[in-house]
């Protein structure tokens, strides 16, 4: 049995609960090493404080997760069957008591946590598993920060790949597409999101998607993007220039730059996430771009793009090693251009060990 699973089944019986359901399919990963996202179907990860925990999953999928090497019971079950049906029995068969569960309650929905209670009756959902899943991932080991490394090689070489597709008249959705399609034809697994590629202007929009806009000389062009190997991820920002580069670019560029360098040569175990950010607000606010950095520095990350990290204005979370995260400042102007850059790093006690290394200086593509 994991040490995670057996750290939650310590948990139950300090709280004197029966179970636990967890239904995210990044939860389950984390603690089971068999991903997949289910749609619309049901894979959940039941605990208990003393029999074995079962996973719970579309037939389809039972062959998939023996092959992990998972040592407990799977359960399957059809499309033409009632999945809640069927977990009620497997969970009477597992607890003698089917009263006090414990949930991850910004995951599961109310039509399943009703059809779970119509099932179980008497079954009540008196605690929340999300805070102390989200505490175990903060730290890394040595096996999850070697497969970020990886991960974060595999990035670097979709940098590259991308640089290389640049042309005039290219459109990001064209560049996009040869990207990935080099990439994953080298042998990697697939993103850890979906790219975003944006030229000119349409930068600016930083949640913006990769879309129809077409690259012209003088244009800068962000990517965003992420691979993924062996279930952890990696997340890093270039913004290049293609041909020729402006002043104001530069300038801007350089204090985007600045900002980055400054916390990510910075950070250090014992600090607050709320102090790392400032350092790189200050930065860009002193320049006179503050107006326009409008989002946080940074999120964890690590099985999957978005953990429970915050590094944002005012967070008091204490920095240790072994935590992973993003640090992307950016400039967003908008009708005139948007920069980031990101790299993300796991904390050591020396400081930050970024999972990239794509040049941040900014670079004229021909």
């Amino acid at each position: 049995m994991t040490n995670h699973i057996q750290d939650i089944q310590t948990w139950l019986n300090t709280q004197e609960l029966d179970g636990a359901y967890l239904s995210d399919y990044h939860s389950i990963a984390y603690l089971t090493g068999f991903e997949s996202d289910p749609i619309e179907r049901i894979l959940a990860l039941f605990i208990f404080p003393q029999a074995d925990p079962f996973i719970f999953a579309p037939a389809l999928e039972v062959a998939a997760i023996k092959e992990t090497g998972w040592p407990y019971p799977v359960y399957g079950y059809q499309d033409a069957q009632d999945p809640f049906a069927l977990i009620a029995e497997h969970v009477k068969a597992s607890s003698k008591r089917v009263e006090r569960f414990a949930v991850e309650k910004g995951n599961l929905t109310l039509s399943h946590a009703e059809a779970l209670k119509q099932n179980l009756p008497g079954l009540n959902f008196v605690a929340n598993l999300t805070p102390l899943i989200e505490q175990m991932r903060l730290i890394k080991t040595p096996a999850e920060i070697e497969k970020m490394r990886q991960a974060g090689r595999d990035a670097d070489r979709a940098f590259a790949l991308g640089f290389a597709a640049l042309a005039a008249g290219k459109t990001e959705r064209e560049v996009m597409a040869e990207l990935e399609y080099q990439l994953k034809s080298a042998g990697v697994a697939g993103m850890s999101f979906e790219t975003l590629i944006q030229f000119g202007q349409h930068a600016a929009e930083p949640h913006g998607a990769t879309g129809q806009t077409t690259l012209a000389p003088g244009d800068l062009a962000l990517f965003d993007l992420g691979t993924i190997f062996d279930g952890y991820v990696s997340d890093a920002t270039r913004t290049v220039a293609y041909q020729s580069v402006s002043d104001h670019q530069r300038e801007v560029y350089d204090v985007v730059l600045t900002a980055q360098l400054a916390a990510q040569d910075a950070v250090k175990p014992g600090m607050t996430a709320g102090e790392l950010d400032a350092i790189a607000h200050d930065i860009i606010t002193d320049a006179g771009y503050g107006e326009y950095f409008v989002h946080r520095l940074g999120h964890g990350l690590g099985s999957s793009v978005h953990e429970s990290i915050q590094i944002a204005p005012d967070n008091p979370l204490i920095l240790e090693p072994g935590m992973a995260f993003s640090i992307e400042p950016g400039i967003y102007i908008p009708g005139d251009l948007g920069i980031r850059i990101e790299d993300s790093i796991v904390l050591t006690n020396q400081g930050a060990e970024s999972m990239t290394h794509t040049s941040k200086a900014l670079q004229i593509i021909d």
